[in-house]
């Protein structure tokens, strides 16, 4: 059905559902009894969150719409090579769009396919399960609309003066900085607002907290994995979109927004302002009133709604009264539940009889928190709607609250943290550079989902790359030096607050060190007394107020800002405390806990140990203790050392890997020179390593004088690993990267390390690498100039005819010295045999050819067999499993071989050689001298045949021959 039937089905008038018999239907029961028009407006009231939806399944549902031919191959094709090349979001963008405009069948298909699936794709289950709760009350439900009246011409000039009032109020973003000079920077909102990833549910405790245990690259996947499963986004301007309700009412809505400590929810109420005064969002909204509870606990006396509006917009006395009258024009914004002074119980039935807390009239005098109550339960100004924002610390007071719409800001993910240090720098390459320079980092990277932390990273490195008199070299190389700059400025700032910030320091970093041990990251006012510490000003730049009520007292929690913050702090206290002595017991005590809650704290005890780290701390806090230094520097070398050769469980490597966090953390050159200047071989294979892994391991091997072998095989390092690890792969003999996604750009890395002059690297090892032809042109290149290099494996890629084409180009280059090459699995034809053909009859070096697993066929070896004649020829092994071969091309191969005497293995198993082939064979193992092996297994020879081909009577021993 063609795009403009749409308009037709829409003009339809809607038919009543026959349901009455059945309130609640099975999913099938309802969408069988929708009508063409009901079906469609389902599908357009839900179409935000079916787009989400459908990403968990939509190459499933293209594949069902393709079935019933409402899809061609050519559209279904279309939506797959989106989800394909990783955009599942515009995947399902075009879907819906392609079912809208193909009628009403489409629709009805798309609908039963989401039943189908529905149990795979948690979103679309919910949407499902809504649908069959409401049962025949969906169309009503749907049907409710605001219905406002055009706004009287008398409050339209009130309007706009409101809306500018608003726009002035908000089009300004006051920023703190860390310089003495300029405290607070003033910025247009627009240009510096970044957008943030809002959440249509509140998250409970265990998933928020399974969520911050992973760091780095497992934090963002986390985030995506269940963003895309179950998860749903909502944009602000969808925070009162009825699809999202979770609870349905004809007398406003409510909506909740939950946000952990800077995060960002007092910026985005000032942009949902903003953009409501310039015309952008919420047209249906009349009035917009914006409080923050903050300001309303200065509030100490009985006030009426009326005069609430008036103490911040006093311009409207004369209006009021006529926006009584349409309550669904007026929006209520309440900032920050958790700083209100009072406590708001929802649950708490007085308030509905009590006349002192009932407020069911604007000019009915009563508590603030009285107004907010009735506003948010409908019993004032039944209508209108509320948005509330919240830390979750303060989320079970709204359970028994009439809330519409749960939301939760995630913060940034994905691209959105590029986004904000774009915006944060006027200058784009000191952007980047910064962004870079976190990227880099798993730590400094995880903390940036939350834009308070971006803004502590962007303080802390944009002078070093934005001041003149700062040297790029001089850009904090590790975490320890990064966080130590960061301390620097908060005591640059306000050591002259304090009398002590040395002692101060001291007894923080003992009840943070207390918390590292314990898992506990939030503190009370029993922890500050027990370690003798006063809230102050000086105190705020480590510790963060939490608001945390319970069902009788209101009490504040303190925590720190990270919690890679608590662990700096806790190891800055073992410098500064006076009796070193059990030092090296505590960092081995540390140190044998399994479950990894010192690993961080450890790597900054060793950073510490460097001057570069300490001395922009010393020069507030004193010197660090020399004694406390030695024995750490003595600690790191003994665990390095003690754990230097046990690589053979994954345990032994990941202790390895930490103990050289702990010696580039520390930057001791004479350290790792002693530890690991005389390792011959490092092995991690298996063991996930993230960039700073790599950047680490480049540390150690720069500093290692004798390492010969490198196995790094199935450690997902990718394209980024390799140029981490760049500069230093040159020293190692052998190079171990089969299976970690390098790509061509990868090999185009490593390309450069096998050109250095001073590359020692003989045995390359890159299979399973998602190689193509695009990368053999750097290879080749690499191969024509390099003299060391005797074993490269690229097998299990797709270098495709056209790569090895290139390559053998190299192969023929009488320097070349590759002795083994492995090209089995490349997708390789005939149509590369000539190039073969013409290296192999060039070439003088190569013993070992493994061809397995391509699709040469019988005229691809045949062409193969001219070179193999030539007596020059030097291939020792020769490997053509796998390969379509058939009786056909068995003659040319033996006549080849039989010539050539330096063959001592072959294997031709799983092709399609018979009987047929045996005497020729027979031949082959009877004439070849130098042969050792033959496998023939997984062929198509009778038993008779297999019986022949065993060694003849009177051959030599040692020959092996496997049928």
């Amino acid at each position: 059905m063609a795009e403009g039937s749409n308009r037709g089905e829409c003009s339809t008038s809607p038919k009543r559902m026959r349901l009455d018999t059945d309130p609640n239907p099975t999913i099938p029961e309802f969408l069988t009894n929708c009508d063409e028009y009901q079906l469609f407006k389902l599908t357009k009231f839900y179409r935000d969150r079916l787009e989400q939806a459908m990403e968990g399944g939509v190459d499933g549902i293209s594949l069902s719409l393709t079935y019933e031919r409402i899809f061609t191959g050519q559209e279904h094709g279309k939506v797959t090579e989106l989800v394909d090349k990783g955009n599942r979001a515009d995947s399902s963008k075009l879907l819906l769009s392609l079912v809208m405009g193909k009628g009403s069948r489409a629709r009805r298909v798309m609908w039963e396919s989401f039943v189908r699936m529905r149990h795979g794709v948690p979103k679309l289950d919910k949407i499902l399960k809504e649908i069959q709760e409401l049962g025949a009350d969906s169309f009503d439900y749907m049907d409710i609309a605001h219905g406002l009246s055009e706004l009287p011409s008398n409050l339209k000039d009130l309007q706009q003066k409101h809306k500018e009032t608003l726009r002035v109020q908000t089009e300004t973003l006051r920023v703190n900085t860390i310089l003495i000079k300029e405290k607070v920077k003033i910025f247009q909102l627009v240009d510096r607002y970044a957008e943030l990833t809002v959440i249509s549910n509140v998250r409970d405790r265990t998933l928020v907290e399974h969520e911050l245990l992973a760091r780095g690259r497992d934090h963002e996947e986390w985030r995506e994995k269940h963003l895309r499963r179950e998860l749903e986004k909502i944009r602000t301007d969808q925070l009162f979109q009825s699809s999202f309700s979770q609870r349905k009412s004809e007398s406003g809505n409510s909506a909740a927004v939950s946000g952990v400590p800077g995060i960002g929810k007092t910026t985005m109420v000032q942009k949902i302002v903003y953009d409501w005064a310039t015309g952008k969002i919420y047209p249906h909204f009349q009035f917009v009133f914006s409080f923050k509870f903050r300001d309303l606990n200065t509030i100490n006396c009985r006030i009426n709604l009326r005069n609430l509006i008036l103490f911040f917009y006093p311009y409207l006395g004369n209006i009021l009264g006529e926006l009584w009258k349409n309550p669904e024009g007026l929006l209520f914004i309440f900032d920050g539940l958790d700083e209100f002074k009072d406590t708001i119980d929802f649950a708490d039935n007085r308030r509905n009889t009590d006349p002192q807390s009932m407020c069911t009239d604007p000019e009915c005098w009563c508590e603030v928190s009285d107004i907010v109550y009735s506003l948010i339960q409908h019993k004032l100004l039944p209508g209108c709607s509320v948005l509330l924002t919240s830390r979750p610390t303060a989320l079970h007071l709204l359970e028994k609250a009439e809330i519409s719409v749960w939301a939760e800001i995630l913060g940034f993910v994905g691209d959105e943290r590029k986004e904000y240090f774009n915006k944060f720098f006027e200058d784009q390459t000191v952007a980047a550079a910064v962004f870079k320079h976190v990227e880099e980092n798993e730590i400094l990277y995880t903390m940036c989902y939350n834009p308070s932390y971006c803004w502590i990273l962007a303080l802390s490195l944009g002078p070093f790359f934005t001041q003149r008199d700062r040297k790029q070299q001089q850009v904090p190389k590790t975490i320890t030096q990064l966080y130590s700059y960061y301390i620097y400025n908060i005591l640059k700032n306000h050591s002259r607050e304090i009398e002590n910030p040395r002692d101060v320091l001291l007894k923080l970093g003992e009840m943070a060190y207390t918390g590292v041990s314990k898992k506990k990251i939030v503190f009370g006012n029993a922890d500050l007394i027990e370690y003798n510490l006063q809230p102050s000003q000086f105190l705020s730049g480590f510790l963060m107020e939490l608001l945390e009520r319970d069902d009788s007292v209101q009490s504040v929690v303190y925590t720190f800002p990270h919690l890679t913050i608590q662990e700096f702090v806790s190891a800055l206290t073992q410098f500064l405390t006076p009796d070193p002595r059990e030092i090296g017991k505590l960092l081995s005590e540390a140190h044998s806990k399994e479950d990894g809650r010192f690993e961080i704290f450890l790597r900054f005890v060793a950073g510490l140990s460097s001057p570069q780290s300490a001395r922009p701390l010393e020069e507030f806090l004193g010197p660090f203790l020399h004694q406390t230094t030695c024995q750490v520097i003595d600690w790191v070398k003994e665990k390095v050392e003690g754990q230097i050769g046990d690589t053979q469980t994954e345990t032994g490597k990941r202790k390895l890997l930490n103990t050289f966090h702990y010696l580039f953390e520390s930057q001791n050159k004479a350290l790792a020179r002693n530890t690991v200047g005389s390792v011959k071989t490092l092995s991690f294979s298996g063991l996930r390593l993230t960039p700073i892994d790599c950047t680490v391991l480049s540390h150690v091997i720069g500093l290692c004088d004798t390492i010969k072998h490198l196995d790094l095989q199935q450690c997902h390092i990718q394209c980024e690993g390799i140029q981490r690890l760049g500069p230093v792969l040159h020293k190692c003999q052998e190079l171990s990267l089969g299976a970690n996604e390098v790509g061509d750009s990868g090999v185009k890395l490593l390309s450069a390390a096998l050109r250095n002059p001073e590359c020692k690297i003989q045995k390359l090892d890159l299979w399973d690498n998602d190689l193509t032809d695009s990368c053999a042109e750097d290879l080749a290149s690499a191969l024509s100039t390099n003299r060391s290099l005797i074993y490269l494996n690229l097998g299990n890629n797709k270098l495709g005819d056209s790569g090895v084409k290139r390559l053998s180009v190299a192969l023929r280059n009488l320097d070349c010295k590759i002795q083994t090459l492995g090209l089995w699995d490349n997708d390789l034809t005939d149509s590369c045999a000539e190039d073969l053909v013409s290296a192999l009859s060039t070439n003088r070096s190569l013993t070992y050819l493994n061809l397995g697993n391509n699709k040469l066929g019988d005229s691809g070896v045949k062409r193969l067999s001219v070179a193999l004649r030539n007596p020059d020829c030097k291939i020792q092994t020769l490997g053509l499993e796998f390969n379509a071969l058939t009786d056909s091309c068995a003659e040319d191969l033996v006549s080849a071989l039989c010539t050539n005497q330096s063959l001592r293995g072959l294997n031709l198993g799983s092709n399609s050689f018979t009987d047929q082939s045996v005497p020729a064979l027979r031949r082959l193992i009877r004439t070849c001298r130098s042969l050792e092996w033959i496998l023939l297994e997984r062929n198509q020879f009778s038993s008779n045949g297999r019986r022949q081909l065993e060694p003849l009577r009177g051959s030599r021993s040692g020959l092996r021959v496997t049928v």
